[in-house]
């Protein structure tokens, strides 16, 4: 994966990463406001204390000293109030913002085509989600109002240096060069370590989460000293990025460290030879020192500051990327039935995951399914069994032909409408975390539990569900772990039958069962398609016997269809 950061800073890019903070823009202006405050008012110490020292101290003056002692600490509580509230008010904005685009690119990225899914690893998915809109926390914490903070202070620094001793001034920044020199070469050093630390990061994250999930094929095929030896190598990819970053901080501060210490010599050389000579006085090599240490102190951290910053963008430009995929579901339908007779009906629909008809997975389909009627559909594996259903939900978009229910394009359906109207039932049913009324409402208000515990009685999962410690309460773990294969499909019917849907699709419902559990199961199927159109995916003919129709696919294409005394008979 490359990245763009090799090139400079977009300024378009930043502009919007700070639009983000529009709705904020009080504190924005409020911190700006305080960063013109503080560059000024950090140079007004040294002032204070070259007065002092040239106006008082050697005139023995202790009134005067104590009165502008008394300034010095009152300008001193000042700054450190203002400071406080401008660091305060920059790690608030940053926080914020970042917890708005958070919640907007988890509402974007539900809202993506499942084409998207199929192509892009979940962990990058989740490090663009929490790792890199962290680091655009740092453009407004660490990088655009703190870079401009510390580029007034210098400015601030360097004007009254020359307007206090040009000559001064000009002697201590003769070792400016090799500070700016010095300052480049580690921002670019560690700019490139960001880069691969970013890369390495969203590998090691992809890595992670597919291998986490699955474990249990890790552990079945003995896979473990394998995965592990790939895991040490990205590891070490990703340690050693971060270590030659530290190099370059290792390399940088301590030549830093020299070049302030160079220019503290030469200004302590020249100074006391002006001081000699009359053309200087004390109290300027004193506010000279504290000068020098204000001076390399920003400049010190601005190299990494706009790293940081860059490294920001870097990641602000990942997000908005992902903000920017037109792989969302297009939703202009406005049909909103209050209640749909779940007739079903696909006209010559091809369809095919790449776009390339030549790599169609469904050819020339067409069936027609009556309101209450159950389908069948059969077919060996790649037939095309559940791209059906899923272009039925309009997780895809087909090429040509149509999908009607009731008569109406499905794209003349509001989606969201579409898909209440629809249950679906997988073979790999996907529990989350929480209790087991929680995982059957999927948290939806508008479900009581007395509407649950009815339909689990219906459907006969409620024995088996209040004998699990706590019942409809019982804490489920991650994927449904601790629950058997059977239980986890009751539960799955359970949340179908809840839901009310006009049209039940049962994707290979029973294929991962025991026979024991298919009879209680297969009493739940008979409960469940009653007075509703259903179609079920299967291969067990106890799981077709009540379909009113079977389709028979083949490589995408429909062979046969009709009742299934008709077609024993073909």
């Amino acid at each position: 994966m490359s990245d763009s950061s090799a090139q400079p800073i977009s300024f378009s890019l930043f502009r919007r990463v700070l639009s983000m903070a529009k709705p904020y823009r009080r504190t924005l202006y409020f911190t700006a406001v305080l960063t013109v405050v503080l560059a000024p008012l950090a140079i007004a110490r040294p002032k204070l204390i070259q007065v002092m020292v040239d106006d008082y101290m050697f005139r023995g003056d202790v009134q005067g000293m104590t009165m502008l002692a008394g300034i010095l600490f009152g300008v001193l509580l000042l700054e450190v109030v203002l400071r406080y509230l401008f660091l305060y008010n920059a790690d608030w904005l940053g926080q914020i913002t970042i917890r708005d685009l958070r919640v907007r690119v988890f509402n974007h990225v539900t809202r993506l085509n499942l084409s998207y899914f199929d192509k892009t690893p979940i962990g990058t998915s989740t490090t663009r989600t929490i790792s890199d809109i962290e680091a655009i926390n740092t453009i407004f914490s660490e990088g655009s109002i703190t870079i401009l903070a510390d580029l007034l202070s210098i400015v601030a620094v360097m004007t009254i240096m020359f307007i206090t001793s040009w000559k001064l001034t000009l002697v201590v920044l003769s070792v400016f060069p090799l500070l700016i020199w010095g300052s480049y070469q580690f921002k670019e050093s560690v700019r490139k370590s960001y880069e691969k630390v970013r890369n390495h990061i969203a590998t090691m994250n992809a890595f992670l989460q597919e291998r986490i999930t699955g474990m249990r094929m890790v552990q079945i095929f003995n896979a473990e000293a394998r995965e592990a030896e790939k895991f040490r190598q990205i590891n070490r990819d990703y340690t050693s990025a971060n270590l030659r970053s530290i190099l370059a901080y290792a390399i940088f501060f301590p030549i830093v460290e020299i070049i302030s210490a160079l220019s503290l010599g030469l200004m302590v050389w020249y100074g006391a030879r002006g001081v000699l000579s009359g053309e200087i006085t004390a109290g300027i090599i004193v506010a000279f020192l504290l000068y020098i240490s204000m001076l390399y102190r920003p400049i010190r951290m601005l190299a990494d500051k706009f790293n940081n910053l860059q490294m920001g963008l870097i990641a602000a430009e990942r997000v908005f990327k992902l903000l920017e995929t037109t792989e969302t579901l297009r939703n202009d339908g406005t049909l909103v039935p209050a209640e749909s007779q779940g007739e079903v009906r696909f006209e010559d629909v091809w369809f095919s995951y790449s776009g390339n008809a030549d790599e169609a997975v469904l050819k020339n389909v067409s069936f027609h399914i009556k309101p209450g009627e159950t389908l069948a559909i059969v077919g060996s594996t790649g037939s095309g069994k559940t791209t059906i259903i899923s272009l039925l939900n309009r997780f895809y978009e087909i090429q040509s032909g149509s999908i009607k229910i009731d008569g109406h394009d499905l794209h003349d359906y509001d989606v969201y409408a579409l898909r209440r109207r629809i249950a679906v039932v997988l073979q790999d049913v996907f529990l989350f975390s929480g209790t087991v009324l929680e995982n059957i409402t999927l948290r939806d208000s508008g479900i009581t539990e007395e509407e649950v515990i009815n339909a689990a009685k219906m459907i006969g999962a409620h024995e088996f569900i209040v004998k699990l410690p706590g019942g409809y309460q019982y804490q489920v773990r991650e994927r449904g772990a601790t629950l058997s294969m059977g239980q986890r499909q009751l539960i799955s019917f359970v949340r179908a039958l809840v839901f009310n849907p006009e049209i039940l699709i049962l994707d290979e419902a029973t294929s991962s069962i025991d026979p024991e559990s298919e009879r209680i199961i297969q009493f739940a199927i008979e409960r469940l398609i009653a007075r509703r159109t259903s179609i079920i995916i299967a291969h067990r003919l106890s799981t077709i016997r009540h379909a009113s129709n079977i389709l028979v696919l083949e490589k995408g294409e429909v062979k046969e269809f009709g009742p299934q005394d008709e077609l024993m008979t073909i």
